[in-house]
């Protein structure tokens, strides 16, 4: 279930959850409000669809219900990125590189980490 695509609130929902490994409503509400405010039935209503994608599953903790990740976060971001090299630059990861090369912030760390991943693609 890796190619789901997932909304910008329900993306995320699966990072607290790939973080915290588990957690209940209110948890998930409280780590989301942290970063915008969101109403606890709102995101009710989005762990609902979630669960109806195949993406989460909940296990009944007395009455609360608490909510874990079915799809790995490195597949997911795996297929994202596929889908997004695919629809957006043709599958041409050259492209892709270069416009983020070009278009976005990167530090000298973040380059020389680049660089490395570049020489050791070229040995093998």
């Amino acid at each position: 279930m890796t190619s789901t695509k997932l909304g910008r609130v329900q993306l995320l929902i699966m990072q607290v959850l790939w973080t915290k490994g588990r957690a209940s409503a209110r948890e998930i509400t409280d780590a989301l409000n942290e970063i915008e405010p969101l109403a606890h039935s709102t995101v009710q209503t989005l762990l609902r669809g979630l669960e109806e994608k195949g993406s989460i599953a909940h296990k009944a903790d007395g009455r609360t219900f608490v909510f874990h990740p079915l799809i790995q976060e490195d597949k997911f971001k795996r297929s994202a990125t596929r889908d997004l090299l695919d629809r957006v630059f043709g599958g041409d990861v050259g492209s892709l590189v270069s416009h983020l090369l070009k278009t976005e912030r990167v530090s000298p760390r973040e380059l020389r980490e680049i660089r490395k991943l570049i020489d050791s693609r070229e040995k093998e």
